[in-house]
């Protein structure tokens, strides 16, 4: 077919005059809410409490409304990501306040370090929500009238139409709008045929696309919700060899929303068997994990049969909804305290915290009962530790460790006795020595007394007890989560993606063929599409369907040149002379559309 068989576009100026006439065919290409807006003039009449009410409802339910409390909600969060939280780290927040106390009243005012709990974010999130299901409910209901409803009627002039083509034909009409609807079938358009025309539709699930992006977000909200309302996180260090139930007591720190009930801790419990670290010794990655996994026995249940599992970095231990992540590792050395009589008082692994990537560690190791000095006093003893795994040597710098492997692992010590403190019933930090009522074991120059360890060796006290470095076992901190509204969340965040794709790639659009018979008694064939928004997919796809369905009713011979008004079908004259394939020509005041030529 020739470039007057081809489809055209509208100009910009002409689109109020071309929308009008387009009528029903144009309606309920979307489901998006119309905009009502209030007549302009000096005798708009006041509104009263509920209308008020209403317009503030369409505001909020408004998709622009939406999209700003989205903003909000990103921007909110901001501090919570940049400001220490009390519900994460209580600690941090405490060290922050002493460092910053200025900025500390302001923040406090407002809320900064609760963000995620503050009324100003509560509030902004409740909007949210509320927008999200306010605008939501209707355009379901839209959407579905649209699905059961078929597609209107063509308009009375398809010519005015984005995209449009006509031929003559020896079929006839019935034929064609036959042919037409099978056509569109086939190419999973759903059409009707209505009077002297075919009409069919295809696109819907570019609405459905957005309102299932819409519907992600919302479960989205809720699983974050959920999630901070249910959740539990607690940390605990396993030396090796010793173990963990989970249990509220076993805990060295937990943490829950405010609706957990700790009835519902996961029963479970693990044994740490043996943490395998292994690190590049040359090149510039020297001292790089290579292998860092902790290798445990864990029982599912009060009763349930032993297992075997290993621990990486990002690969955690699920236990009944439950996830154990592998965090930190370290090493506890092991010393043995004898008192002034040579009775063994303590012998225990001693966990230490690394300070360095080389995992030099520092701790305390305290003996709080037992001890008695070669008088028979009772004592508390303190001594503050430093640990290297690879020691670089005497005479070669600081004590700091080389490697982060066992190596040569160095214990020094600094002894001292009297009361740690840890009768007044003030809680203690574990790893921090408190000497502020103890006093120093001197050596034989009147200097604290201290010594460099390796293992086997020991620490002669002044008083007749000693302590000896035995040797040195392997730690692993674990924390342990439950949050039960990740799955929600990640299958949240996959439909708005797979929605957002729909209602970006998909193009809603419509197509009627009309099929009617001439006063030459030739069949003029007429076929026009529109689309919901311009798109040059669309003059193709009507060319792809007009050469499909020529096949069926293929092109007349050449008519006269000068064809009567009465020819066309909305009884306009035709130009002064018809294509080579007989169709009508375009109106030269209508181009056809670049690119849609048959």
């Amino acid at each position: 077919m020739s470039k007057a068989n081809s489809t055209r576009t509208r100009e910009r100026a002409d689109e109020h005059e071309q929308g009008s006439a387009h009528g029903a065919a144009g309606e309920q290409l979307s489901t998006a809410p119309r905009e009502e807006r209030p007549e302009t003039g000096a005798g708009v009449p006041a509104m009263s409490v509920i209308g008020w009410v209403r317009w503030f409802w369409r505001q909020l339910t408004s998709m622009r409304v939406a999209l700003i409390l989205l903003f909000l909600l990103s921007l909110g969060a901001i501090p919570g990501s940049l400001i220490p939280q009390t519900s994460v780290d209580d600690m941090k927040v405490q060290a922050f306040k002493e460092r910053h106390t200025t900025l500390t009243p302001v923040y406090e005012a407002l809320q900064l370090f609760d963000v995620y709990s503050s009324v100003w974010f509560s509030a902004i999130y409740i909007l949210l929500f509320v927008s999200l299901i306010g605008c939501i409910v209707p355009r379901t209901g839209q959407f579905v009238g649209q699905l059961r409803s078929r597609p209107p009627g063509a308009p009375k002039r398809l010519t005015r139409l984005p995209a449009y083509t006509t031929w003559r034909t020896e079929a006839e009409p019935e034929e064609v709008r036959e042919a037409a609807l099978a056509l569109l079938r086939k190419r999973r358009f759903r059409g009707h045929e209505v009077a002297d025309a075919v009409a069919a539709e295809k696109g819907y699930l570019r609405e459905a696309g957005n309102l299932v992006f819409h519907i992600a977000l919302i479960v989205m909200l809720v699983a974050f919700a959920s999630g901070q309302l249910f959740k539990s996180e607690g940390g605990k260090l396993v030396v090796e060899g010793d173990g963990f139930s989970n249990t509220l007591t076993q805990y060295d720190d937990f943490k829950s929303g405010s609706l957990y009930d700790s009835d519902s801790l996961a029963p479970f419990s693990f044994v740490l068997d043996e943490f395998v670290g292994t690190y590049e010794k040359s090149g510039p990655q020297r001292g790089t994990p290579r292998t860092f996994e902790a290798r445990v026995t864990y029982n599912e249940g009060a009763d349930g049969a032993e297992r075997k599992g290993v621990i990486k970095v990002n690969e955690p231990l699920v236990v009944d909804g439950t996830k154990v992540y592998l965090i930190a590792h370290g090493y506890a050395p092991v010393v043995t305290v004898r008192d002034g009589k040579g009775k063994v008082v303590s012998k225990s692994a001693v966990p230490l915290l690394p300070i360095d990537n080389n995992i030099t560690s520092s701790g305390a190791i305290k003996v709080m009962d037992g001890y008695k000095d070669k008088d028979g006093k009772k004592t508390q003893l303190g001594f503050k530790a430093f640990f290297v795994p690879t020691f670089a040597g005497h005479g070669k710098g600081q004590m700091f460790s080389q490697f982060p492997a066992l190596d040569f692992p160095v214990l020094a010590l600094s002894a001292y006795q009297g009361s740690l403190g840890v009768d007044s019933g003030l809680a203690q930090n574990v790893y921090q020595l408190d000497t502020s009522k103890m006093k120093e074991f001197k050596d034989k120059d009147g200097e604290l007394l201290k010594k460099m360890l390796m293992p086997g060796e020991k620490l002669d006290l002044p008083d007749g007890g000693s302590i000896t470095y035995e040797g040195t076992e392997e730690w692993a901190s674990f924390q342990i989560s439950q949050q039960p509204g990740n799955g929600w969340a990640l299958g949240g965040a996959v439909a708005a993606i797979a929605g957002l794709a729909g209602s970006l790639f998909i193009q809603r659009r419509r197509v009627w063929v009309r099929a009617v018979r001439g006063a030459d008694g030739v069949t003029v064939v007429e076929m026009a599409g529109l689309g919901r928004s311009e798109s040059a997919k669309l003059p193709e796809e009507l060319g792809d369907l007009s050469a499909a369905l020529v096949t069926t009713a293929p092109v007349a011979p050449a008519a006269p040149e000068k064809p009567d008004a009465a020819d066309t079908p909305d009884g306009s004259a035709g130009t002064d002379a018809t294509n080579e394939a007989g169709s009508r020509p375009v109106h030269p005041a209508e181009a056809p559309a670049e690119g849609a030529e048959k």
